[in-house]
């Protein structure tokens, strides 16, 4: 009896010491509609460049995904709150944002675009491409609640009459119908979900390439809260592997004509 005792207490060891540790999870945040960023494809699952750079990392670091979707306005306090442990969903890296949370290195950069019917007569930036203040009063301005283009509104051209959104879509929805004069907006997003569609046959960009690193920081990275070093070297190791080895010009690619890390 003793015996078999002894050969099962062996085998439950060697199983042990054989099987695989149970790879962390890792609860990840992002909006689920922001595409070709982050959304849901037909099939309902989760679609994206933020989503294949999420996957690329947790492929390095030996983790599981958990996706948890957030509004927009809502995700730092999530973040905060521990409702996930990280943010990967097209979020800039600011000074502004610093101060509550943390990020990884930058996986692409961080920019910003006017939108606006074709031929308006708008004159608003300079020949520097520095907008002028006065010719943005009294014009209807679309952005989206509690992101850096609001940021960069609010501080930079208060003379607009700024309305503000909860979603992307309702953004476009808004212009299209005339009831705002522009949006701001990412322009690689315009182009690919406005500007080369049918709806967006009547619109174009109106200004030059905006990008102020005092509103739009340095570029956009993975955010995770305060005083997780180690995770964060982690992601930093994986971004750059993924960089180094062509990954994140190939995930971008396929929704954009182009890199944009």
């Amino acid at each position: 009896m003793k015996k078999i005792l002894s050969l099962f207490a062996a085998a439950f060891v060697a199983t042990a010491i054989l099987s695989p540790a149970s790879a962390e999870t890792l609860r990840v945040g992002m909006e689920c509609t922001y595409a070709p960023f982050n959304f849901k494809n037909a099939d309902g699952e989760l679609d994206g460049y933020d989503v294949d750079v999420a996957k690329g990392v947790a492929g390095l670091i030996g983790a599981d995904l958990e996706f948890v979707c957030q509004k927009w306005d809502g995700m730092i306090p999530a973040l905060l709150a521990n409702k996930f442990d990280l943010v990967v969903a097209s979020m800039s890296i600011t000074e502004k944002r610093l101060e509550k949370m943390d990020f990884s290195s930058t996986y692409r950069i961080s920019v910003g675009r006017l939108v606006g019917k074709k031929n308006a007569g708008f004159n608003l930036f300079d020949d520097n491409g520095k907008p002028i203040p006065a010719n943005f009063a009294g014009l209807k301005v679309g952005l989206e609640r509690a992101t850096t283009y609001s940021d960069w509104f609010e501080n930079e051209l208060p003379e607009a009459d700024v309305v503000l959104y909860d979603t992307n879509e309702a953004l476009y929805l808004d212009l299209v119908n005339g009831r705002t004069d522009m949006i701001m907006t990412n322009p690689m997003k315009a182009h690919l979900r406005f500007l080369s569609k049918e709806d967006g046959a009547g619109f174009e960009f109106v200004s030059p390439q905006i990008d102020e690193r005092k509103y739009f920081g340095i570029g956009v990275g993975i955010g995770l809260r305060k005083g997780n070093d180690e995770l964060k070297a982690r992601l930093n190791d994986a971004l750059k592997t993924l960089t180094d080895d062509g990954s994140l010009e190939k995930y971008a690619l396929k929704y954009f004509p182009f890199a944009i890390h």
